[in-house]
């Protein structure tokens, strides 16, 4: 059990670190945002006393004097600099790794933890508070229930119970109602708490209790949801929904009609203190703004990514069964058959949508890491850099996002290092010493596109050539399009840089990008204008698990093209073709498309039929046809991987199985479209 506690906490601080970073590198830019200084201290309060509770004692102690700095900064006494800032952000570092199991020296914490108590004294270059500090609430008012009883270890320990309820109290109107004729040796407290803080800020202040006692915390706003105020917590229900009172019980008082908490009282029914508890509830419910009514509660579980992955393949498994069944019931013609088949199909087709949106993450989570990226190799650099971010908001299959990490890094690196000018080359060149790089994701049909652009020197296709060349990887009288001299930069050992510095100039990296890239069966695009930007542009299917296919044969043998990619499909002809004159190409409305005959590029031996179809497809900005004998029609795909032999076939992303159990290949038309005809 405290093995699993632990990994707990694990996963919770380092979620927290995260919060951490974000709220620290926001401070930077808004140094009197209150609301960013108490995020950062509950943070570092939950990471210190789940530490504690959890055996991280190492954990806690390091983490304390950081928590008592921005206390001093809560409290008006001290500034949020720029140094502090920095040295809070490389304590961060400091505890993921203590966090992670990993030994940390104790002479690097106390270095370390020196440095902020000469921050806490003033002796370390903080400036003065402003004079002025903003304030305010980032929520609306709520009332929270609070039922509390320590354990009676704590009262053996003589615990001082005190400054949680002036924590509580600091909060916003609270009352304490002691239950002491509960137990002789473990009194019980309800406390009534309207304040703007959520449900985890409050439970922060019983962190070091409420692992030895009771504690239960209600929001009694979001059980107010579409009630009449004037009707809603009646002091009898809330006494029978608190355990205090039975629901007979209250029947026979209410038939008696008397004041009906004096009644109880009298009746030795319940305590004063009950009926005091419940009516402050009341009247604080009472006393909420009017505009609370109509808040709704959300609410989420944590469930370990390898059960989510477990979920999926086995709807995948289900899918492939469900296609078997309704090959089976069109062969047997048997209409019951068919029409299981068809419900099943129905009931599979919507758990495949929503356990795929299980899977969905925000690339938010993924982009907002970058920002500590940009500002520390910035500094390093002695570079001015801005990162800024769009669609973070854009939902993306959580496995794609954790392999994307990679390839981001070493973009941005790239830019930071190779893009991005100096201030004093920028101010020769016209441009603002600031440079800005603009990391961007949205959605475009069933893609994601990610963008990575900055406003440096953009890339000299001449010298790419030239580097290519003296490296082999041409031949001089290659030729090639801007756009394919481009690309050369993700060829393994590919550099122009003058000289190896600690960020760059090895020729390993962008190799791994492109890799990376492809993995997820995407492509990267580049384009530059030089002397002042360049562009690189990610796109990546939105899931890897399950797609919408097309599913086509030719000569025998099954294939699969993504729906993402397919713009129309043409019928075509012998006659059609020998008007061709041998060239691979289709009149689509006055303009001549190419093709590529899966025939041909397969080595599929066999007599073409008189009548066949051409599968038009949009991949990178382009377009071409895909010949096949048929198009049998809209599949649900089970992306299957590869085995060793098979996946060196660079226009093969993946395979499926059909519902009579053969195995159907999956196109992916980028490649065909890069690789050309055979």
């Amino acid at each position: 059990m405290k093995g699993m506690d632990a990994e707990i906490y694990i996963a919770e601080a380092l979620e927290l670190l995260d919060e951490l970073e974000a709220g620290l590198l926001e401070l930077e830019e808004r140094p009197e945002d209150r609301e960013l200084v108490n995020g950062i201290f509950r943070a570092l309060h939950t990471i210190k006393g789940s530490g504690k509770m959890f055996g991280f004692d190492e954990v806690a102690a390091f983490v304390h004097d950081i928590e008592t700095t921005f206390d001093r900064v809560r409290g008006g006494k001290l500034a949020a600099g720029q140094e502090l800032v920095s040295l809070t952000l490389a304590s961060c570092d400091i505890i993921r790794r203590m966090v992670g199991g990993e030994a940390v020296e104790t002479s690097q914490r106390d270095d370390f933890l020196a440095r902020f108590r000469l921050i806490q004294d003033g002796r370390s270059g903080a400036s003065a508070p402003p004079a002025e500090t903003a304030t305010g609430m980032a929520n609306d008012p709520e009332v929270y229930r609070i039922r509390f009883q320590p354990g009676p270890e704590l009262l053996d320990a003589g615990t001082d119970l005190d400054p949680v309820f002036r924590e509580l109290k600091e909060m916003g109107e609270c009352t304490v109602i002691c239950h002491s004729e509960a137990s002789d040796r473990a009194p019980l407290w309800d406390i009534v708490l309207t304040t703007a803080r959520d449900e985890r800020a409050i439970r922060d202040v019983f962190i070091f209790v409420e692992a030895e006692s009771l504690l239960e915390i209600t929001s009694l706003s979001t059980e107010m949801v579409g009630e009449p105020r004037e009707t809603h917590r009646l002091l009898g229900e809330i006494l029978v929904e608190k355990g205090d009172l039975t629901r007979e019980h209250l029947a026979g008082f209410l038939a008696r009609k008397p004041l009906f908490g004096e009644l109880l009282v009298q009746e030795k029914m319940v305590p004063q203190s009950s009926v005091a508890a419940a009516l402050a509830e009341q009247q604080h419910v009472r006393e909420l703004p009017q505009a609370q009514s109509g808040k709704t509660g959300t609410g989420s579980v944590r469930v370990a990514a390898e059960k989510l992955d477990t979920l999926v393949d086995l709807v995948g498994e289900l899918v492939i069964v469900q296609a078997r069944l309704s090959r089976h019931s069109l062969i047997t013609h048997d209409p019951a058959a068919v029409l299981i088949a068809e419900e099943l199909e129905r009931l599979t087709v919507e758990l495949r949508d929503n356990t795929m949106s299980l899977r969905m993450v925000p690339i938010g989570t993924t982009l907002g890491k970058f920002r500590r990226l940009v500002r520390d190799l910035s500094k390093e650099l002695g570079k001015e850099v801005e990162l800024v971010m769009e669609g973070g908001e854009t939902e993306l299959d959580k496995t794609v996002i954790e392999r994307l990490n990679d390839p981001l890094v070493h973009l941005l690196r790239n830019s930071l290092d190779h893009g991005i000018e100096s201030p004093e080359e920028r101010r020769a060149r016209g441009k603002q010493a600031l440079g800005t790089i603009r990391l961007a994701a949205a959605h475009l049909g069933a893609n994601v596109v990610i963008t990575v652009a900055d406003d440096g020197g953009g890339l000299d296709a001449r010298r790419i050539r030239d580097k290519a060349v003296a490296n082999g990887l041409i031949d001089p009288d290659a030729e090639m399009s801007e756009e394919e001299i481009l690309q050369l930069i993700f060829e393994p050992g590919f550099s122009t840089a003058a000289k190896v510095s600690d960020v760059s100039g090895r020729g390993v990296g962008m190799d791994v990008v492109r890799r990376g890239v492809e993995s997820l069966r995407g492509v990267i695009e580049v384009t530059s204008e030089p002397g002042r930007r360049t562009t690189m542009v990610i796109r990546l299917p939105l899931t890897m698990a399950i797609i919408e296919g097309l599913l086509v044969e030719a000569g025998g043998e099954m294939y699969v093209i993504p729906e993402a990619a397919v713009v129309e499909c043409f019928e075509q002809t012998r006659e059609d073709i020998a008007r061709s004159h041998g060239n691979d190409v289709i009149n689509v409305r006055g303009h001549m498309r190419p093709y590529i005959c899966l025939r041909k590029r397969f080595g599929i031996d066999g007599e073409i039929p008189p009548s066949r179809r051409v599968v038009l497809c949009e991949a990178n900005g382009r377009m071409i046809g895909l010949a096949v004998d048929r198009v049998i029609g809209s599949h649900q795909t089970v992306i299957k991987p590869l085995g060793e032999l098979s996946a060196s076939v660079p226009c093969i992303s993946g395979a499926t199985i059909l519902g009579d159990g053969t195995v159907a290949l999956i196109l992916d038309p980028g490649k065909l479209i890069m690789e050309g005809q055979p």
